[in-house]
């Protein structure tokens, strides 16, 4: 094998020329009629909640392999591309302000196919939350600014959303799927691609932040008065230590922007208002609460272990870097299957797509790409 390691996915600027995303919209239709025909549309959503295969999805489509780009440009092809009344997928939402429309695409879609109006609002409330939980719940200096959901007619979902961090200059993509799913709030995502694992990463969703996401829940549920009294407690307590004595001595250029990881100064008391008034059961119903972001969060959850010693993890979640592994175990070992998957299931998809030779032979190439050299 020739190739071990991670690959750099830098935030790169600017737009897809049209010259080359006409070719991708052209070369995306065919392969999707292809797999949607051969496989079907849940088992397509399937594959593109894969990372491994919505990575080698791009290389084919002739995207910039390593870009941030790969993601909001490939998804915006394949908007294009679906036709939902032929291939019975639709995506919603996208980049930047369509990622706003997504509430009214689904809405769109699932009316056109008569989906009973619980089960809209079920996806509607899916959407927002999941946005609520990349970008609140784990807390590692990525603001989403991407977020597809895509459907089938019948009723499966994935999504595709993409957060930056300016101060790394990289990109963080969330793969969720809903046969993969079972809950929102514990270790939810189907993976989260990056290449860069922090290491001071506030994971709300990971199974060790179980006791801190009961304890936050609890605390939501009391009067903000009490609240404030049990802040004000962990401010002024003798000896009391905080979180930032625990950060390590580090590089790492997302901890450098941070001063502290203690209480946030910018605390919506609104929110904590609203938090009692509803009276959440679970955390799921907390972070769906409007204005509950990450201040809040962190907040409770800083709370929650200095008062009743429940300790989040702080374990970046990131599993999978934009790589197939490495013959020596770097990043991590290969995973052969799912890359052998990948490449068989597009390599017979180009072939059998009606476009030119010439098409074919630059898609094949860009395809080997992936395939590492194996002796």
């Amino acid at each position: 094998m020739n190739r071990s390691g991670m690959a750099n996915l830098p935030l790169h600027g600017g737009k897809a020329p049209l010259w080359l995303t006409g070719r991708m919209q052209n070369l995306a239709r065919e392969i999707t009629n292809i797999i949607i025909e051969e496989y079907g549309p849940a088992n397509f959503l399937a594959r593109l909640s894969d990372p491994y295969w919505f990575q080698a999805l791009g290389c084919v489509l002739a995207y910039d392999w390593h870009s941030s780009g790969v993601t909001t440009v490939v998804t915006g092809v394949l908007k294009t591309a679906l036709n939902p009344e032929q291939h019975e997928v639709a995506l919603c939402g996208g980049k930047g302000k369509t990622s706003r429309k997504t509430p009214t695409d689904i809405q769109t879609i699932t009316t056109k196919w008569n989906f009973p109006q619980q089960t809209i609002n079920e996806l509607l409330y899916t959407s927002r939350l999941i946005a609520k939980v990349d970008n609140n719940a784990i807390q590692a200096g990525y603001q989403l600014y991407h977020h597809a959901f895509l459907i089938t007619k019948q009723g499966d979902w994935a999504v595709i959303q993409q957060g930056m961090n300016t101060q790394t200059s990289t990109a963080r993509r969330y793969h969720w799927h809903s046969q993969t799913t079972q809950t929102f709030t514990d270790e939810p995502q189907n993976n989260i691609t990056c290449n860069i694992k922090h290491n001071q990463t506030l994971n709300m969703t990971a199974k060790e932040s179980h006791a801190t996401r009961k304890a936050s829940t609890d605390l939501a549920k009391e009067p903000p008065k009490k609240l404030i009294k049990l802040l004000q407690a962990t401010n002024k307590t003798p000896n009391q230590s905080s979180l930032h004595m625990w950060l390590p001595k580090t590089n790492d250029p997302w901890l450098q922007t941070q001063p502290s990881l203690n209480m946030p100064r910018n605390i919506n008391w609104d929110t904590l208002s609203r938090l009692y008034e509803f009276q959440p059961q679970n955390y799921e119903e907390l972070l769906s609460v409007k204005g509950v972001g990450p201040a809040t969060v962190r907040g409770l959850a800083l709370v929650a272990e200095l008062i009743y010693g429940e300790k989040p993890s702080w374990e970046d979640p990131v599993k999978f870097s934009f790589a197939y592994g490495g013959k020596d175990g770097v990043p991590f070992p290969v995973e052969r299957k799912a890359m052998d998957e990948s490449i068989e299931i597009l390599k017979k998809a180009i072939q059998e797509a009606k476009i030119g030779e010439k098409e074919k032979l630059q898609s094949l190439q860009n395809l080997r790409q992936l395939i590492p050299n194996q002796k």
